[in-house]
């Protein structure tokens, strides 16, 4: 296990800014991680892990500590019955070629977050979702190594506190675990309608009548393909921003200004309301500012064009967040970590 000094982070994130990481290391085993951070904590260096770097902007001064880029693989069946199949999955995989193939086993429940950048570990972090979709429909538990307590842990869904894009690895927990593996539990079952609106959308064009988890699977990159610029030509983070959550109040008094906003009820007199349509409404969809451009066909996205530092984007994120605070009385929240 190597360690390099003076790495700069901006070639390993996907939004391509950031200064150096004073140490950096990548870890392939769950005994090298346990190494990799006590070694961290006995010298009093501060952590963080890396997964692909797809969700993480980093600050223009970087990182004063060890990045840990995880690199652990591994896809294992635990069980398989006619109904499900538990498959435990090592931190390093990449989310998408872990989704590739459990379509190709035939099973449901993670096709429709295919495309979605960045490693199986990064996954409960934000528990990822995308039409209809979120990881902790599928999740049975993780294994992970406890900083604090310098052991192995399995935490249950209960454990990760699971809510939209959100757990306690971003809040109370963030920095205490390194996820080592992700166990899913997956279904036999075909997929059945209702499906997302832009998922029915595009079997509707294509007169896709017959729905298979590699159906989905393909509907879903092709809808990304169209509205997700590739980072690796356009750097940028994915969606940028969560989806706002309102009251029934707030949805109420915005509906007599807005009465076409739309809305997805959650339960309890809360709902989700698409804040690509916000910023849409701003006026701010294709425009550039900073360096930094609001992405012409998902206005959830910021790329990069030529921006040069974290500041132009958090800039550029200042103009995005207040046009639709001015406008809706909304304040939104972004979805990558900082570092």
């Amino acid at each position: 296990m190597e360690v390099h000094t003076n790495i700069p982070l901006k070639n390993y994130v996907t939004m391509h800014l950031g200064g150096p990481a004073r140490f950096m290391t990548d870890v392939s085993t769950p005994e090298e991680l346990k190494q990799a951070c006590d070694n961290a904590i006995t010298r009093g260096v501060a952590l963080f892990i890396l997964g692909g770097g797809s969700n993480t902007i980093v600050h223009d001064e970087g990182f004063n500590g060890l990045v840990i880029r995880n690199r652990i693989l591994g896809f294992e069946v635990l069980e398989k019955t006619p109904a499900n199949t538990t498959v435990r999955i090592g931190a390093g995989e990449d989310w998408d070629k872990v989704v590739q193939r459990t379509v190709e086993m035939n099973l449901t429940g993670i096709e429709a977050m295919s495309g979605i950048p960045g490693t199986a570990g990064a996954a409960p972090v934000q528990n990822i979702g995308a039409y209809g979709q979120e990881l902790a429909d599928t999740f049975v538990e993780l294994q992970a190594y406890d900083i604090e307590q310098q052991t192995m842990v399995t935490l249950n869904a209960n454990d990760c506190g699971f809510s939209y894009r959100d757990s306690i690895f971003r809040n109370e927990s963030q920095g205490r675990y390194a996820i080592v593996s992700v166990t899913l539990r997956l279904y036999s079952e075909a997929p059945k309608p209702p499906f997302y609106a832009a998922v029915q959308e595009y079997f509707d064009t294509h007169g896709i009548t017959l729905y298979t988890p590699q159906v989905i699977r393909d509907a879903v990159l092709a809808i990304r393909a169209d509205k997700l610029p590739d980072p690796k030509q356009r750097p940028n983070t994915g969606s940028f921003f969560k989806n706002a959550i309102i009251e029934q109040w707030q949805l109420d008094e915005l509906r007599k200004t807005w009465p076409s906003m739309p809305a997805y009820d959650l339960g309890e007199k809360r709902f989700k309301v698409p804040t690509g349509w916000l910023i849409e409404q701003t006026g701010l969809k294709g425009t550039l500012h900073h360096g930094i451009r609001i992405h012409d066909k998902n206005a959830l996205v910021l790329i990069n064009e030529s921006a040069s530092s974290y500041q132009d984007l958090s800039s550029a994120r200042e103009v995005v967040v207040g046009a639709v605070r001015d406008t809706f009385r909304i304040t939104i929240e972004q979805e990558p970590l900082e570092l």
